[in-house]
C-alpha cells in the first residue's frame, strides 16, 4: 500500500511513454527528460498512448518500486498538461488510481486558524 499524504509529491508524464520499459527504463526517463531525482521519495506516474494503463515507481528507501496498473473497462482520467506541466494532489492522485473521476471532486476551500493573541 503506498500512503498519499499532502506532503507527498507527485510527478506525472506530460507525453506518453513506450510501455515496455521497466523499472531502469523508467528511472533513467525521470534523471534525463524530467531531470529530476529519481531517488528522491517523490513520486513518479507515466502513462502509455492508450489511456487505460499507467505505470509508477518511487524510492521507497530499500529500491524502487515499480507498480504498473491496466484497468480491465474504462480509461484513466489524465490531468490537463498546462505550461508543459501537469500536477496532482494526493487525493487526486488516490482517485486516479482508483479509476475514478477526480475532476468531479471539488475541493473545499480551508481556512487557517487564526493564532490566539
Amino acid at each position: 500500500m503506498i500512503a498519499f499524504g499532502p506532503e507527498l509529491k507527485i510527478v506525472v508524464a506530460a507525453q506518453p511513454i513506450d510501455f515496455r520499459k521497466g523499472v531502469n527504463g523508467l528511472v533513467a526517463l525521470v534523471t534525463q527528460a524530467l531531470h529530476a531525482d529519481p531517488y528522491c521519495g517523490d513520486i513518479f506516474v507515466f502513462r502509455s498512448k492508450r489511456a487505460d494503463r499507467l505505470k509508477l515507481i518511487a524510492w521507497d528507501g530499500t529500491g524502487v518500486l515499480l507498480v504498473s496498473k491496466v484497468l480491465e473497462s474504462g480509461a484513466f482520467f489524465w490531468p490537463p498538461v498546462v505550461n508543459g506541466v501537469v500536477r496532482l494532489n494526493s487525493s487526486q492522485m488516490a482517485m486516479l488510481l482508483a479509476g475514478m473521476d477526480w475532476r468531479r471532486v471539488v475541493e473545499r476551500p480551508v481556512n487557517r486558524p487564526m493564532k490566539a493573541g
